[in-house]
Protein backbone atom coordinates (compact mmCIF):
# COMPACT_ATOMS: atom_id res chain seq x y z
CA UNK A 1 0.00 0.00 0.00
CA UNK A 2 1.38 3.45 -1.15
CA UNK A 3 1.27 6.02 1.73
CA UNK A 4 1.38 9.42 2.34
CA UNK A 5 2.46 12.13 4.87
CA UNK A 6 -0.28 14.28 4.42
CA UNK A 7 1.35 18.33 4.73
CA UNK A 8 0.25 19.58 8.12
CA UNK A 9 -2.21 16.25 8.94
CA UNK A 10 -1.81 12.96 9.17
CA UNK A 11 1.61 10.81 8.78
CA UNK A 12 1.61 6.91 7.36
CA UNK A 13 -2.07 7.70 5.33
CA UNK A 14 -2.97 5.22 2.64
CA UNK A 15 -3.43 6.24 -0.08
CA UNK A 16 -6.46 4.23 -0.60
CA UNK A 17 -9.48 5.18 1.56
CA UNK A 18 -12.44 3.35 2.65
CA UNK A 19 -15.37 5.09 2.20
CA UNK A 20 -18.27 3.90 4.85
CA UNK A 21 -21.21 5.63 3.07
CA UNK A 22 -22.77 1.73 2.18
CA UNK A 23 -21.85 0.32 5.06
CA UNK A 24 -25.47 0.48 6.55
CA UNK A 25 -26.31 -2.62 3.98
CA UNK A 26 -23.84 -5.03 5.54
CA UNK A 27 -24.28 -6.90 9.16
CA UNK A 28 -21.51 -6.00 12.45
CA UNK A 29 -20.23 -9.21 11.55
CA UNK A 30 -19.25 -8.31 7.78
CA UNK A 31 -18.48 -4.76 8.66
CA UNK A 32 -16.07 -5.92 10.47
CA UNK A 33 -14.54 -8.50 7.98
CA UNK A 34 -14.58 -5.16 5.69
CA UNK A 35 -12.45 -3.14 7.85
CA UNK A 36 -10.77 -6.12 9.18
CA UNK A 37 -9.85 -6.76 4.64
CA UNK A 38 -9.11 -3.43 4.29
CA UNK A 39 -6.22 -3.10 7.33
CA UNK A 40 -4.96 -6.46 6.22
CA UNK A 41 -4.35 -4.66 2.77
CA UNK A 42 -2.74 -1.72 4.44
CA UNK A 43 -5.27 0.89 4.16
CA UNK A 44 -5.66 2.49 7.17
CA UNK A 45 -8.15 5.57 6.57
CA UNK A 46 -11.78 5.42 7.03
CA UNK A 47 -14.08 7.93 5.35
CA UNK A 48 -17.67 8.66 6.65
CA UNK A 49 -20.51 11.68 7.34
CA UNK A 50 -23.22 12.66 9.41
CA UNK A 51 -25.74 12.29 6.35
CA UNK A 52 -24.94 9.13 5.35
CA UNK A 53 -28.12 7.25 6.00
CA UNK A 54 -28.50 9.44 8.52
CA UNK A 55 -25.89 8.37 10.92
CA UNK A 56 -26.11 4.78 10.11
CA UNK A 57 -23.02 4.52 8.26
CA UNK A 58 -21.30 6.19 11.36
CA UNK A 59 -23.07 3.68 13.85
CA UNK A 60 -22.21 0.69 11.52
CA UNK A 61 -18.71 1.80 11.63
CA UNK A 62 -18.47 2.02 15.59
CA UNK A 63 -19.88 -1.24 16.18
CA UNK A 64 -17.63 -3.04 13.70
CA UNK A 65 -14.60 -1.33 14.65
CA UNK A 66 -15.36 -2.02 18.21
CA UNK A 67 -16.05 -5.53 17.70
CA UNK A 68 -12.74 -5.99 15.63
CA UNK A 69 -10.24 -5.10 18.44
CA UNK A 70 -8.22 -2.91 16.08
CA UNK A 71 -6.29 -0.27 18.20
CA UNK A 72 -7.84 2.83 17.85
CA UNK A 73 -4.17 4.55 17.31
CA UNK A 74 -3.77 2.44 14.08
CA UNK A 75 -6.53 4.03 11.99
CA UNK A 76 -7.46 7.20 10.90
CA UNK A 77 -11.33 8.34 11.30
CA UNK A 78 -12.75 11.07 9.13
CA UNK A 79 -16.28 12.39 9.00
CA UNK A 80 -18.08 15.38 7.42
CA UNK A 81 -20.62 17.49 8.42
CA UNK A 82 -23.07 20.14 6.98
CA UNK A 83 -25.41 18.29 5.11
CA UNK A 84 -28.45 18.40 6.80
CA UNK A 85 -31.43 16.69 4.18
CA UNK A 86 -33.77 16.11 6.94
CA UNK A 87 -34.18 19.83 7.11
CA UNK A 88 -33.43 20.52 3.57
CA UNK A 89 -30.27 22.56 3.96
CA UNK A 90 -26.38 22.91 4.62
CA UNK A 91 -25.32 24.32 8.02
CA UNK A 92 -21.96 25.11 8.98
CA UNK A 93 -23.08 27.43 11.65
CA UNK A 94 -20.99 26.97 15.05
CA UNK A 95 -24.17 24.84 16.85
CA UNK A 96 -24.10 22.60 14.33
CA UNK A 97 -20.56 21.72 13.83
CA UNK A 98 -20.16 21.08 17.69
CA UNK A 99 -23.45 18.58 17.90
CA UNK A 100 -22.71 17.13 14.56
CA UNK A 101 -19.27 16.51 16.11
CA UNK A 102 -20.68 14.95 19.23
CA UNK A 103 -22.87 12.97 17.96
CA UNK A 104 -20.48 11.62 14.77
CA UNK A 105 -17.82 10.63 18.33
CA UNK A 106 -20.88 8.69 20.18
CA UNK A 107 -21.99 7.01 16.97
CA UNK A 108 -18.65 5.71 16.04
CA UNK A 109 -17.87 4.88 19.90
CA UNK A 110 -14.60 7.17 19.94
CA UNK A 111 -13.13 9.98 21.64
CA UNK A 112 -11.96 12.09 18.85
CA UNK A 113 -12.20 11.89 15.00
CA UNK A 114 -8.64 12.20 13.26
CA UNK A 115 -9.98 14.51 10.56
CA UNK A 116 -13.11 16.39 10.58
CA UNK A 117 -14.79 17.85 6.55
CA UNK A 118 -17.07 20.71 6.27
CA UNK A 119 -19.31 18.73 3.88
CA UNK A 120 -20.56 21.51 0.46
CA UNK A 121 -20.85 24.87 1.42
CA UNK A 122 -22.93 26.32 3.39
CA UNK A 123 -24.09 29.11 1.10
CA UNK A 124 -24.44 31.82 3.84
CA UNK A 125 -21.70 30.45 6.33
CA UNK A 126 -20.12 33.35 8.66
CA UNK A 127 -16.00 32.06 8.55
CA UNK A 128 -15.90 33.49 11.96
CA UNK A 129 -18.14 31.17 13.01
CA UNK A 130 -16.52 28.26 11.61
CA UNK A 131 -13.23 29.52 13.22
CA UNK A 132 -14.94 29.56 16.66
CA UNK A 133 -15.78 26.08 15.95
CA UNK A 134 -12.63 24.55 14.69
CA UNK A 135 -10.89 26.23 18.01
CA UNK A 136 -12.94 24.34 20.71
CA UNK A 137 -12.96 21.01 18.78
CA UNK A 138 -9.24 21.80 18.86
CA UNK A 139 -8.88 22.60 22.34
CA UNK A 140 -11.31 19.83 23.69
CA UNK A 141 -9.25 17.12 21.48
CA UNK A 142 -12.00 16.07 19.95
CA UNK A 143 -10.75 16.63 16.21
CA UNK A 144 -7.11 16.45 15.17
CA UNK A 145 -7.28 18.30 11.50
CA UNK A 146 -9.75 19.66 9.52
CA UNK A 147 -10.60 20.36 6.04
CA UNK A 148 -13.41 20.73 3.47
CA UNK A 149 -15.19 18.65 0.76
CA UNK A 150 -16.44 19.70 -2.80
CA UNK A 151 -15.62 23.30 -1.80
CA UNK A 152 -14.40 25.50 -4.56
CA UNK A 153 -11.25 27.79 -4.62
CA UNK A 154 -12.78 31.21 -3.15
CA UNK A 155 -14.52 29.24 -0.22
CA UNK A 156 -11.58 28.14 0.67
CA UNK A 157 -9.36 31.51 0.86
CA UNK A 158 -11.93 33.28 2.79
CA UNK A 159 -11.93 30.08 5.56
CA UNK A 160 -8.48 30.21 5.47
CA UNK A 161 -8.43 34.20 6.33
CA UNK A 162 -10.26 33.39 9.82
CA UNK A 163 -9.18 29.78 10.43
CA UNK A 164 -5.99 29.29 12.08
CA UNK A 165 -5.78 25.37 11.91
CA UNK A 166 -4.31 24.25 8.39
CA UNK A 167 -7.25 22.90 5.77
CA UNK A 168 -5.59 19.67 5.19
CA UNK A 169 -8.13 17.92 2.81
CA UNK A 170 -10.39 18.69 -0.01
CA UNK A 171 -12.56 15.86 -0.88
CA UNK A 172 -13.55 16.07 -4.72
CA UNK A 173 -14.85 14.01 -7.47
CA UNK A 174 -12.22 12.69 -9.98
CA UNK A 175 -12.17 9.80 -12.41
CA UNK A 176 -11.07 8.97 -15.78
CA UNK A 177 -14.26 10.06 -16.78
CA UNK A 178 -15.39 12.86 -14.62
CA UNK A 179 -11.82 14.77 -15.37
CA UNK A 180 -13.00 18.00 -14.16
CA UNK A 181 -10.38 18.69 -12.43
CA UNK A 182 -8.31 18.85 -14.84
CA UNK A 183 -9.41 19.72 -18.46
CA UNK A 184 -10.08 23.20 -18.41
CA UNK A 185 -6.28 24.00 -18.32
CA UNK A 186 -6.01 21.95 -21.70
CA UNK A 187 -8.80 23.29 -23.45
CA UNK A 188 -8.01 27.60 -22.70
CA UNK A 189 -9.76 30.09 -24.76
CA UNK A 190 -10.96 27.00 -27.34
CA UNK A 191 -14.76 28.07 -27.99
CA UNK A 192 -15.12 24.66 -30.02
CA UNK A 193 -15.82 22.57 -26.76
CA UNK A 194 -17.57 22.77 -23.31
CA UNK A 195 -14.19 21.37 -22.08
CA UNK A 196 -13.01 24.70 -22.16
CA UNK A 197 -15.21 26.01 -19.63
CA UNK A 198 -14.13 26.75 -15.76
CA UNK A 199 -16.14 24.66 -13.61
CA UNK A 200 -14.14 25.03 -10.50
CA UNK A 201 -12.22 28.20 -10.44
CA UNK A 202 -8.83 26.66 -10.37
CA UNK A 203 -9.63 24.47 -7.44
CA UNK A 204 -6.82 21.66 -8.16
CA UNK A 205 -4.20 23.87 -8.57
CA UNK A 206 -5.28 26.35 -5.44
CA UNK A 207 -4.90 23.14 -3.55
CA UNK A 208 -2.05 22.13 -4.44
CA UNK A 209 -0.32 25.77 -3.86
CA UNK A 210 -1.79 25.76 -0.12
CA UNK A 211 -0.82 22.15 0.43
CA UNK A 212 -4.49 20.91 0.62
CA UNK A 213 -4.51 17.23 0.05
CA UNK A 214 -6.97 16.12 -2.57
CA UNK A 215 -9.36 13.05 -1.74
CA UNK A 216 -10.78 11.98 -5.20
CA UNK A 217 -14.36 10.12 -4.44
CA UNK A 218 -16.30 8.70 -7.09
CA UNK A 219 -13.02 7.07 -8.63
CA UNK A 220 -14.77 4.68 -10.73
CA UNK A 221 -17.87 6.43 -12.00
CA UNK A 222 -19.16 8.26 -14.25
CA UNK A 223 -21.82 11.31 -14.08
CA UNK A 224 -22.95 11.54 -10.91
CA UNK A 225 -23.61 8.40 -9.48
CA UNK A 226 -24.82 6.74 -12.48
CA UNK A 227 -22.27 4.03 -12.52
CA UNK A 228 -19.29 1.93 -13.17
CA UNK A 229 -17.44 2.94 -16.17
CA UNK A 230 -14.69 -0.22 -15.85
CA UNK A 231 -16.42 -3.07 -18.68
CA UNK A 232 -19.46 -0.59 -19.66
CA UNK A 233 -20.34 -1.06 -22.87
CA UNK A 234 -20.55 2.79 -23.29
CA UNK A 235 -17.03 3.20 -23.01
CA UNK A 236 -15.52 0.68 -25.25
CA UNK A 237 -12.21 2.95 -25.83
CA UNK A 238 -11.44 3.59 -22.14
CA UNK A 239 -12.15 -0.31 -21.11
CA UNK A 240 -9.87 -1.16 -24.33
CA UNK A 241 -7.09 1.16 -22.98
CA UNK A 242 -7.78 0.15 -19.54
CA UNK A 243 -7.68 -3.82 -20.59
CA UNK A 244 -4.02 -3.27 -22.42
CA UNK A 245 -1.89 -1.51 -19.61
CA UNK A 246 -4.10 -4.13 -16.60
CA UNK A 247 -2.42 -6.65 -18.97
CA UNK A 248 1.08 -5.58 -19.38
CA UNK A 249 0.80 -5.06 -15.39
CA UNK A 250 -0.96 -8.12 -14.59
CA UNK A 251 -3.59 -6.17 -12.39
CA UNK A 252 -7.43 -5.79 -12.81
CA UNK A 253 -8.78 -2.60 -14.73
CA UNK A 254 -10.16 -1.46 -11.78
CA UNK A 255 -6.73 -0.76 -10.13
CA UNK A 256 -5.49 1.09 -13.38
CA UNK A 257 -8.19 3.02 -13.36
CA UNK A 258 -6.60 4.02 -9.53
CA UNK A 259 -3.63 3.87 -10.39
CA UNK A 260 -4.14 7.01 -13.23
CA UNK A 261 -5.27 9.22 -10.15
CA UNK A 262 -2.66 8.29 -7.64
CA UNK A 263 0.17 9.10 -10.62
CA UNK A 264 -1.13 12.73 -10.18
CA UNK A 265 1.89 14.52 -8.88
CA UNK A 266 -0.94 16.54 -6.52
CA UNK A 267 -0.33 13.00 -4.66
CA UNK A 268 -4.45 12.55 -4.54
CA UNK A 269 -5.92 9.87 -2.44
CA UNK A 270 -8.69 7.81 -3.62
CA UNK A 271 -11.78 7.16 -1.78
CA UNK A 272 -12.89 3.62 -2.30
CA UNK A 273 -16.54 3.05 -1.84
CA UNK A 274 -17.31 -0.85 -2.35
CA UNK A 275 -18.66 -2.80 0.72
CA UNK A 276 -17.42 -6.03 -1.45
CA UNK A 277 -13.50 -6.97 0.08
CA UNK A 278 -11.87 -9.06 -3.50
CA UNK A 279 -13.19 -5.90 -5.13
CA UNK A 280 -11.14 -3.86 -2.43
CA UNK A 281 -8.52 -5.83 -3.62
CA UNK A 282 -8.85 -5.29 -7.02
CA UNK A 283 -8.69 -1.42 -6.35
CA UNK A 284 -5.57 -1.55 -3.62
CA UNK A 285 -3.54 -3.52 -6.56
CA UNK A 286 -3.46 0.34 -7.90
CA UNK A 287 -0.24 0.42 -5.80
CA UNK A 288 1.21 -2.12 -7.55
CA UNK A 289 1.32 0.32 -10.68
CA UNK A 290 3.49 3.31 -11.78
CA UNK A 291 1.66 4.21 -15.00
CA UNK A 292 4.29 5.83 -17.07
CA UNK A 293 3.48 9.26 -18.49
CA UNK A 294 2.82 7.99 -21.91
CA UNK A 295 -0.10 5.61 -19.89
CA UNK A 296 -1.08 8.30 -18.10
CA UNK A 297 -2.08 10.32 -21.39
CA UNK A 298 -3.09 7.09 -23.52
CA UNK A 299 -5.68 6.85 -20.65
CA UNK A 300 -6.84 9.89 -20.57
CA UNK A 301 -7.71 9.99 -24.19
CA UNK A 302 -9.00 7.04 -24.22
CA UNK A 303 -11.54 8.74 -22.12
CA UNK A 304 -12.46 10.97 -24.58
CA UNK A 305 -10.87 13.85 -24.48
CA UNK A 306 -8.21 15.02 -27.17
CA UNK A 307 -5.95 17.53 -27.51
CA UNK A 308 -6.08 20.42 -28.72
Amino acid sequence: MKKINVVNGPQNASAIILGCMRMPALSVNDAEKMIQTAMSLGVNFFDNATCYTAGEAEIRFGDAFAQSGIPREDVIIQSKCGLNFERSEFDWTKENILSSVDDSLRRMRTDYLDVLLLHRPDLIFDPEEVAEAFDILEKNGKVRWFGVSNVPTLQMALLRRYVRQPLVFNQLQFSLEQSQLIDQALYLNNKTTDLSLDRDNGTLDYCRLHDITVQAWSPLQYGFFKGCFVDDPQFPELNKALGEIAEKYGVPKTAVAIAWILRHPAKMQAVAGTMNPEHLKDVCQACKVDLTHHEWYQLYLASGKYLP
